[in-house]
This record gives C-alpha cells, structure tokens and sequence, in this order.
C-alpha cells in the first residue's frame, strides 16, 4: 500500500506542477503567441492528428482483416512482419526518406545519370505537411494493426463464420461486421497513434512543421522562457484529455464478450488466382515503403561510416543507451508489478484509482513531461540546496531526471502488460497460498510472480523498446555530455550528415526488430 502510494504521488507531481504554474501570470512573450502563433499551432497538430489517425485506421484494420481471415502467400511472415515498422522511430524515417528523394538521392541520381531526366524538385519535396503525414501513417500504423488484429483473431470468429455462410462477400463483411464489432479495438489503436503524434519532436522538428512540441522546445531553449513554454504544455494537457474524453465517446458503450467457453481462432480462406497476388501485394506494398526501402537505404549509408563503429566515443553512446534503457525499464516494470498486484488483492477507491492515474504518463508528450519534471526538480534541488545538505545541485544536474521521466512516461505500457498476466490467473491461487500459511509477501513471490513471469518479461521489453527510441525527454533532460543511439541520430540528421546517421539508427532498429521477434514468439515459452 504504502509503496503504489508513494510511486502515483511521484507520478502526478509534474504534472500538478505544470497546472499550478499554467495560471500564473503571463508574459509578453505569451501574449505574442497567443496572438500570432497559436492559432497555427493548433491547426498544424490538428491537421496531423486527423489525417494520420484516418490513415492509420484504414490501412491497420484493413491489413488486420485481410491477414486474420485469408491465406495468401507468405501471409504467415505477414503476421508478425507487419510489425516491424514500429522498429524504426519516426525521425529516422524521416530523414531517410527525405535522403532517398532529395536532389542527390538515389532516385533523382538515377534518373539523371542513367535516364538523363531531370525532374521538377518539387516533386520528389517531402519536407512538408503532406510529407509528414506519410511518415507518421507508415511508422506507426501497426498500432491499429496489432490490436485489431487480437480482437479479429478470436472474437469475431462466429459473427464472420456465420456471416459467410449466408453468402456474405468479402467487402461486405468487412463494413458490416468487421468494422462495426472491432470499432473500439481500431479507436483504441489510433489513439495511440494519435499520442505518438502529438509527443513526436524528430519530423516536425526536421521537415520545419510548427507544431505544440516544436513550439515548447523554441520557447524554452529559443527564448530562455520557461513561463510560457508551461502555458503551452499546460494548452496541450487540456487538449490531450478533451481527445481521450472523445475517444472514450467513440468506444461507445456496447461491448462483445464470448458466449461460449469453447472459443476457436478464426479460420482463414484461401485466396486464389488474382486475389491472392493481390493480397500479397498490397501487404509487400506496404511492408517495402514502411520497412525495407528505409532499412536498405539505412545499409547503404552505413557501409560508408561504418568505422565510427570502433571509436571510443561511439562505444560510449552504445553503453549510455543501454545502460539507461535498462535500468529506466527495470524499474518501470518493479513498479508495475507492485501496483498491479496492489489493484488486484485490494478493493475501494484507490486501488480502482492507481491504475487510472499510472496510464496518464503515457497520455502526455514527452516535451510536457520534460518541462514538469524541470520545474519540480530544480526546485527541490534549490530547497536541498539552501538547507546546506548539498554543495551543488545534483539531481537536476544527473540522469536522475531522465529515468523519473522514462518511469512518467512509459509505466503505462509495463503496467498493462503486467496488469493483463494477472487478469490470466486471478486471485485463486494467492488466496490457495494464504490458506496454506505463507503472508502476502511469500505468496507473490512463491506462486503469483511465477505464474505472470511472462507478462513481467514482455512488459520489460516492451518499455526498453520505447526508452530506446525517445527522442524529446532524452533532449531536454539529459546531463551535460551524455549521449545515447537517438539523439546521436538525430543530432547527424539534422545537420545534414545523414550518412554518419546510418549507424545510430540502424543500431536502434536492429535491437527493436530482435525485440519485437521476441516479444511475439519467444515469450510464450518463457
């Protein structure tokens, strides 16, 4: 009890502090982006927001349908390959891409040296919103594939089987049935995508795109104004809780549970002639723009700096990454299990209440985060300061503040796979434990901890994945000198030497692809 207190207390805090200090009295620079730049702002992550939430919606739940309920060639890599674009983080794309179409690229260098074609520039220009879009739709799509691809594999199996034998078609299906009962898995998933939009700071940052994170890092590092860079942080939170007020409308209130004990998995049709191949197509289709030409095209580079591999300095970044990764992820799953065990043997309002408030981290963007977690921080640090405990200010100055950020920003996502292997096994043998004289305590660790080492392990890497990845909490927070693979990537990227960004960034994909392969088949025999 005492320590999933003490842990939501440290979760909600920054948070408290930046709707505090948002009705504090404003500056000058605030009235001038209240005037002349918030307006765009809004209609910049609004214009994303919607696009990339449509997209993501069509393209996931259309590849979930087509995977769970036909068979086509290689459709078994399919089920599982789908998913590796959410190996290469946003940014990465980004500045791949835009690498690949540029005036040097590999296609406009093709098309003058070998076709002697010399193309409008404007064409091949992805540095732009509608450039944007593509890159958020390709990248983060297997959110809404994943989730709704689990609903449609068990849940939908008689609905679809009945529905086929009244002669229903393909397409038909599809919009009648699949779309209707897996609404609350596809709203569930673009969510998600929409969360990772709002927190993203790489392509908005890299194609110039003025959005809320962009404008919160200008603000505070660009002016040095930290008042109003928690004015807009402030401004994002209230939009980001009207967005999942609206996300819990869309769920609606209908819900489909199994009438049967007896659930199978849903047995796939095979496609034959043309439909198979084109099937086949449209999934390689969108598995070769998402995934191989970016990770090709990150190879090619990478050959030609691959000597930077043996630096010292680089060896370091390796080490800061994973160090941090670690124990930001080891932590972040001690305290999901100790919260969710907490929710799971204990009734009332707090304990229905810690869950609630342990997925809010994951809710908020990392650059808001940031500027919650400095305010609080620092000035803890100023008090310990002014007590004569300290010489200097040491934990605004350490990695402190970037693992309490990671542990804010992705506990939700160990949590909820913890909280899931605990949902599998219930509270019948903890209380079977307790008869047979162990305490709580010894029943956790004797019985319960073994029983969901699984969901433990893949909660774990789940949220190593996410920390090896974060690009906005690990600019603003991290110490002087200190590294890791992303804002290494980053920082070649945006200063233009993309081949010495290769290395980073392929380095970061690898390690998630092996993860995510892990995750999905590995795990079950843990």
């Amino acid at each position: 009890m005492i320590f999933s207190f003490v842990f939501i207390i440290l979760i909600i805090l920054p948070n408290i502090s930046i709707i505090l200090q948002f009705f504090h009295e404003s500056n000058d620079n605030w009235a001038h982006i209240k005037e002349y730049m918030l307006n765009t702002y809004i209609m910049n992550s609004s214009l994303l927001v919607l696009v990339v939430g449509l997209l993501t919606a069509i393209i996931g739940s259309s590849l979930a349908w087509l995977i769970s309920a036909y068979d086509f060639p290689l459709r078994g890599f399919f089920q599982w390959g789908m998913i590796l674009p959410l190996a290469i983080p946003p940014y990465i794309g980004a500045y791949t891409y835009h690498g690949i179409l540029n005036y040097t690229g590999v296609i406009q260098t093709t098309l003058r040296n070998q076709f002697d074609v010399t193309v409008n520039q404007q064409f091949f220009n992805i540095m732009n919103m509608p450039g944007a879009i593509f890159i958020f739709v390709i990248c983060l799509y297997p959110y809404v594939f994943t989730i709704t691809k689990a609903f449609l594999a068990r849940q939908s199996t008689s609905l679809i089987e009945n529905a086929r034998l009244l002669g229903s078609g393909s397409w038909r299906i599809y919009f009648k049935i699949v779309l209707p009962i897996a609404r609350a898995s596809i709203v569930a998933g673009v969510s998600l995508v929409i969360l990772e939009v709002l927190n993203d700071y790489g392509v908005v940052k890299y194609f110039g795109i003025q959005t809320f994170t962009t404008a919160i890092f200008q603000t505070w590092f660009g002016f040095g104004d930290l008042n109003s860079a928690i004015k807009l942080s402030g401004s994002l939170m209230f939009i980001i809780l009207g967005l999942l007020l609206l996300e819990r409308l869309l769920r609606g209130r209908k819900r489909f549970s199994f009438t049967t004990t007896k659930v199978k998995l849903l047995q796939p049709i095979a496609l034959k002639g043309r439909k198979k191949w084109l099937a086949f197509g449209y999934c390689m289709f969108i598995f070769a723009i998402a995934f191989i030409i970016p990770f090709i095209q990150l190879m090619a580079w990478a050959v030609l700096t691959y000597d930077q591999l043996f630096s010292q300095e680089f060896l370091t970044i390796i080490r800061n990454t994973v160090f941090v990764a670690f124990v930001a992820a080891t932590v972040i799953t001690i305290m999901a299990v100790v919260i969710s065990n907490f929710s799971r043997l204990h009734r009332g309002l707090m304990a229905k209440l810690f869950p609630k408030v342990t997925i809010l981290g994951y809710s908020i963007p990392g650059a808001v985060i940031a500027v919650g977690i400095v305010t609080l921080v620092t000035g803890i640090d100023a008090k310990i300061y002014q007590w004569g405990w300290v010489s200097s200010y040491i934990l605004s100055t350490s990695i402190f503040m970037l693992v309490f950020a990671y542990i804010i920003r992705y506990l939700a996502v160990a949590y909820n796979s913890v909280d899931a292997g605990f949902e599998r096994i219930g509270t019948k043998f903890t209380e079977a434990s307790r008869m047979l004289g162990n305490n709580v305590t010894q029943s956790f660790f004797k019985v319960d901890i073994k029983m969901i080492r699984g969901a433990i392990f893949s909660g774990f890497i789940l949220a190593f994945i996410d920390i090896l990845k974060e690009l906005p909490l690990t600019l603003i927070l991290r110490p002087f000198n200190f590294e890791t693979l992303a804002t290494n990537a980053f920082t070649y990227a945006t200063n233009e030497m993309i081949h010495e960004a290769a290395i980073p960034s392929i380095l970061i994909i690898i390690i998630s692809a092996v993860s995510i392969y892990v995750f999905h088949y590995v795990l079950e025999r843990v």
